[in-house]
């Protein structure tokens, strides 16, 4: 049976856009290593300003042994893996913010009329390979707490870790992409947008014990964040969700994070459909 045109189209759609992402983020990266020292400095630094967050953490537990009832090793995993996650979203998306000056100086159009898809173009725009400093700190602290942390290990905790890190990276995509959408409404939006990427990001380094259960209730059924760590994390340590959800919500993230990516591409189209340049 011949496959429908337009499930075809959606691919090769898909297909472009995924080779003028490689194309422009690779003319990037050429522009960046042609400065090999600058790109290295840029990059230690990013990852020693993003260390002080967790610097911050070891300081407090200066002073107490544990923070929401957990140990600093627990705290580590929790760091770890938002990091992780947030790192490479933000690597591979984070220059999506730049989409609100594009549509206040109109050179938008400049992307909507290059034989490539849009948001390929902005999400590549001057890719940002110094960011492997904040995804390198994430890592690190993350391979801290899992060597430290005496875990009782089974297959599928095992295989959870990996299936964490992507799905979150995949759930904070869709923020970055559905922050740039917004931009077309709002047209300067980027701190709005940043609110939840790396407001997000931040508020999950802490256990959700140390939020009143409103918030928790919001990050988990609103705006899914809780699911980018939260509760994986919290199966494989054993401890309880404080919203006793059921056991199976630890494996739900990949659903989730592809749920949040249909929304948000749905989110961009439509406000790409109701972009109408600067002279409207």
């Amino acid at each position: 049976m011949a496959e429908p045109g337009g499930v075809r189209r959606r691919w090769a759609q898909a297909r472009s856009g995924l080779r003028a992402y490689r194309l422009i983020s690779a003319m990037w990266i050429r522009s960046l290593m042609a400065y090999r020292l600058s790109f290295a400095l840029t990059a230690l630094g990013n990852f020693a300003v993003t260390g002080f967050d967790f610097a911050a953490i070891v300081l407090m537990f200066s002073r107490v042994d544990r923070l929401g009832g957990y140990s600093l090793a627990e705290i580590a995993l929790l760091y770890g893996t938002s990091c992780t996650a947030f790192g490479l979203a933000d690597l591979s998306l984070g220059s999506m913010d730049r989409l609100g000056r594009r549509v206040r100086d109109g050179t938008l159009d400049t992307l909507l009329v290059r034989p490539a898809p849009v948001l390929a173009q902005v999400a590549a725009d001057r890719f940002g390979l110094h960011r492997l400093g904040r995804l390198a700190q994430g890592a690190l602290v993350l391979t801290y707490a899992l060597v430290v942390l005496d875990i009782d290990w089974t297959p599928m905790k095992v295989v959870l870790v990996p299936v964490t890190l992507l799905s979150g990276a995949g759930i904070f995509g869709a923020v970055f992409m559905a922050g740039a959408a917004f931009q077309f409404v709002a047209r300067d939006a980027a701190e709005v947008q940043n609110a939840f990427t790396y407001g997000g990001t931040t508020l999950l380094q802490y256990p959700p014990s140390v939020f009143a259960k409103d918030l928790v209730r919001g990050v988990t059924f609103v705006l899914p964040l809780a699911f980018v760590n939260w509760l994986p994390a919290l199966y494989i340590l054993d401890r309880p969700y404080p919203l006793d959800l059921p056991g199976w919500t630890a494996f739900a993230p990949p659903l989730v994070a592809v749920a949040c990516l249909a929304l948000a591409g749905l989110a961009w189209r439509t406000g790409l459909r109701s972009y109408r340049s600067t002279g409207s």
